[in-house]
C-alpha cells in the first residue's frame, strides 16, 4: 500500500518493518458506533457556535492536548465530538475570547443604561 506519509517507497507502514500495528477499520467503526455518546460532549460545529471559536481553532487545541476529543460514529461516518465544559474553560483562557466576552457585556451595560435614561425622561415628561 502506498500512502502519503511513506513518501511513495510502497512499503505498507503498518507492516512489521515499520514497526505500525495492523488497524481493522471496520471493527474500529463498529466500535465506535456503540459508544453511547456521554453527556456534554458536543460535535465541532455545536461547540464552535457554543463558544464563539472557530472549528479551526477547536481542532488546534485538541490536536495539541488542551481539550479532549474523540471520534464517535456519526450520520455521514464518524465524526470528531468534544466536551463542551472543557471547550467554554479553554475559550474563556483566550485572549479574544475573553475580548468578544467583555465587549457583549460592555453592549448589555450601555443598553441597561439607555433604558434607565429613557425612563427618566419619560418620567419628566409625566409619560410613565
Amino acid at each position: 500500500m502506498v500512502s502519503a506519509r511513506d513518501g511513495g517507497s510502497g512499503e505498507d507502514p503498518g507492516s512489521p518493518d515499520h514497526g505500525g500495528t495492523d488497524v481493522d477499520w471496520d471493527q474500529l467503526l463498529l466500535q465506535l458506533g456503540t459508544q453511547p455518546l456521554e453527556e456534554g460532549w458536543v460535535t465541532l460545529e455545536e461547540a464552535s457556535r457554543a463558544a464563539g471559536v472557530s472549528r479551526s481553532t477547536l481542532r488546534s487545541w485538541y490536536r495539541a492536548g488542551q481539550i479532549p476529543s474523540r471520534m464517535v460514529a456519526g450520520v455521514h461516518g464518524p465524526q470528531r465530538v468534544v466536551p463542551l465544559d472543557a471547550v467554554v474553560d479553554r475559550a474563556l483562557r483566550s485572549s479574544r475570547a475573553r475580548r468578544q466576552l467583555e465587549h457583549a457585556r460592555s453592549l448589555e451595560a450601555e443598553v441597561e443604561s439607555l433604558r434607565r435614561r429613557i425612563e427618566a425622561i419619560e418620567r419628566h415628561l409625566g409619560l410613565g
